[in-house]
């Protein structure tokens, strides 16, 4: 069995869900995960290896188009599926990939919907449009988060909900590690920490007015800087840009954060969206504060797991009753998100996901 993953994210930016869920299905079928067009002056595919049964297949083009002629000729012809035996199923993140996909002849089709791409800045005017088509087409559809599942339980007839999971074993080592990055290392107590894209979900505003109003305070940011200028971000003795971390170092970067941050501003490109660091800060052991976004203050804030806020006044007040959490306060803590994240992991996601694609179903059991 293959996989044909079309994907707006590059395999090499940031590990999250389709690499969390792609890379499991690789020990049951050949994953081929075609990344969004770069730009060159000619059309070509450049291919890589993740793993024995992972290719990375990143085309060029001129226009960084999916609709390019000589693009769809090309990945046609790689995929070579001309034999009448070969089954595989077509795995979409973007709607924008359809030209690629839809004069194949798949075995399944699945949409799998993990954030609300026409909300995010600079998303293409026919998005929409093509979604609407790849509604159509796709024999099911999975959504990554609660509120994106309300919002699209009712464009398809097969639609299910499998939101942010967790590599708890991963996250976890950094309940015992001693050791410091050196570029952390020299930074002052309280620290607070985010990683992930800095882009226009991320709230400038919040992160710079915190740390006006606590300078004794240290805000540590780990990841990219994405659509939006450097010069906007803000700037202060107390944050601390670290750029990009892979995946395997995150936790060592968790060890010693005193808080783990969430600070999501509330637009429209935040209103379906499903933090996967969520419960990775809780399983790293780290006390978390969060702007209010509906898939954090349900489950997590309502359970008392996470502390809730939306501006930096309230997010002063919290931190500091974080920060003074007493051995009971914090014991009683732990429990309740340890007991929380029992059952949640990948691999129960992604066994549950398969079980809903006919042609996985009986491969993975």
């Amino acid at each position: 069995m293959k996989i044909v993953c079309f994907s707006h994210l590059r395999w090499n930016f940031v590990f999250q869900r389709p690499q969390h869920l792609l890379t499991r299905l690789s020990k049951f079928a050949e994953i081929i995960f075609i990344e969004e067009p770069y730009h060159a002056e000619n059309v070509f595919l450049e291919i890589q290896y993740y793993s024995d049964s992972i290719q990375i297949v990143m085309p060029h083009t001129p226009d960084t188009s999916w609709d390019n002629g000589e693009l769809k000729e090309l990945v046609k012809r790689h995929l070579d599926f001309g034999n009448a035996d070969s089954e595989y199923i077509l795995w979409y993140y973007t709607p924008m990939a359809l030209p690629l996909g839809k004069h194949l002849a798949p075995k399944y089709i699945v949409y799998d919907v993990m954030d609300e791409l026409s909300a995010f800045l600079f998303s293409p005017p026919e998005l929409l449009s093509r979604e609407e088509e790849l509604y159509q087409m796709a024999d099911v559809v999975f959504t990554g988060g609660q509120s994106l599942y309300e919002a699209k339980k009712s464009r398809h007839s097969n639609v299910h909900c499998f939101p942010s999971s967790i590599d708890k074993s991963h996250f976890s080592k950094a309940l015992n590690i001693q050791d410091q990055p050196a570029d952390q290392s020299h930074i002052p107590h309280p620290r607070l920490g985010f990683y992930g894209v800095l882009d226009e979900r991320f709230d400038i505003h919040l992160i710079a007015e915190m740390a006006h109003l606590r300078p004794q305070w240290h805000i540590i940011l780990i990841g990219p800087v994405v659509k939006i200028p450097h010069e906007d971000l803000p700037r202060a003795h107390n944050i601390h840009y670290l750029g990009s971390k892979s995946y395997d170092q995150l936790p060592e970067y968790l060890a010693s954060w005193d808080i783990a941050l969430i600070p999501f501003a509330k637009n429209e490109s935040t209103r379906y969206i499903s933090p996967t660091k969520t419960p990775e800060y809780l399983a790293a052991g780290v006390p978390t504060i969060s702007t209010s976004i509906t898939d954090v203050v349900t489950p997590y804030g309502q359970l008392g797991l996470v502390s809730i806020g939306d501006t930096a006044e309230e997010w002063v007040k919290k931190i500091e009753i974080l920060l003074l959490m007493s051995k009971e306060e914090k014991k009683n803590w732990t429990l309740k998100k340890d007991e929380f994240l029992a059952d949640k992991s990948w691999d129960n996601t992604i066994n549950n996901i398969a079980k809903l694609i006919p042609p996985l179903s009986c491969t993975t059991t």
